[in-house]
């Protein structure tokens, strides 16, 4: 059961003195599946507007910290809000990216798009649908591909579509579970410059999963690291370099990468 704490997750400040709005918050959370303990004592924050890494050896939980914050699993205890709500009180500030597109393979790529806004808003005119659909749709580079259906896209258009699908009911909170790991190294690279160039434009706040070091270097304002079993927060780490980066050409990318690949040496040990 989600223990719940009534007082509203506060704002901070940045070093710039601007208010940063919580809109995830996490508190001693532990999880526990039987015998077996999960996460050991898990607190974060996530701020508006931030593009946050979850990064970790596989099998270390990462996944299931957005299955909690999409309110699809209860802790055992500790104290999580999303957007000031109890997660299952606050879905449809959410929206969801996965590993694989999950297209309906029956609908074109516009009728995948609307597919949210028709689960979610009650009576919303299709022609207002369609036309949020074309922009979004645009947005991702497919304005010539709104008719395909999924079996006509590339792996890499496929997953456009899922973003567009996502920005479709306007959520502030996009939630990404690993979603250029099946893509090849072209598509992955050229799919995180059009990510950075999507979330600048629309503003939200995006919880990427991953397990590559380099990935998360080259998206996040901060990167969550997480530890092996029993799961803990090792390291929070702030990467403050403008975009786009190319690690190879900044001295603190760099060390970051070095100190994240000796971490995970030693977390891969452990197994």
């Amino acid at each position: 059961m989600v223990s719940m704490n009534s007082q509203k997750a506060d704002n901070i400040e940045n070093g710039s003195g601007k208010a940063l709005t919580n809109v995830i918050h996490f508190k001693d959370v532990k999880l526990q599946f039987g015998s077996e303990q999960i996460y050991d004592n898990i607190s974060f924050d996530v701020n508006s507007g931030e593009f946050i890494s979850i990064l970790g050896p596989s099998g270390c939980g990462k996944s299931t910290s957005l299955r909690i914050i999409g309110g699809l699993l209860d802790i055992s205890s500790g104290d999580v809000l999303v957007t000031n709500k109890a997660p299952k009180e606050a879905w449809r500030e959410l929206s969801y990216v996965f590993q694989s597109a999950r297209l309906v393979p029956w609908r074109n790529a516009i009728k995948n798009v609307t597919l949210g806004m028709e689960l979610r808003y009650d009576g919303l005119k299709k022609e207002a649908m369609e036309n949020r659909a074309k922009e979004l749709l645009n947005l991702v580079g497919l304005s010539d591909d709104i008719e395909k259906f999924p079996s006509m896209l590339s792996g890499g258009e496929r997953q456009r579509v899922a973003i567009a699908r996502a920005l479709a009911v306007d959520p502030k909170i996009i939630l990404m579970d690993e979603p250029f790991a099946a893509l090849d190294l072209n598509t992955r690279e050229r799919l995180r410059e059009e990510l950075i160039d999507i979330w600048d434009k629309t503003k939200k706040t995006i919880i990427f999963v991953t397990h590559d070091i380099d990935e998360a270097l080259i998206l996040a304002d901060r990167i969550i690291l997480l530890s092996d079993k029993p799961t803990r927060v090792l390291e929070t780490i702030e990467i403050n370099e403008k975009r786009p980066r190319i690690i190879e050409e900044t001295d603190n990318l760099r060390s970051n990468r070095s100190h994240l690949t000796e971490l995970f040496k030693k977390l891969e040990k452990v197994y």
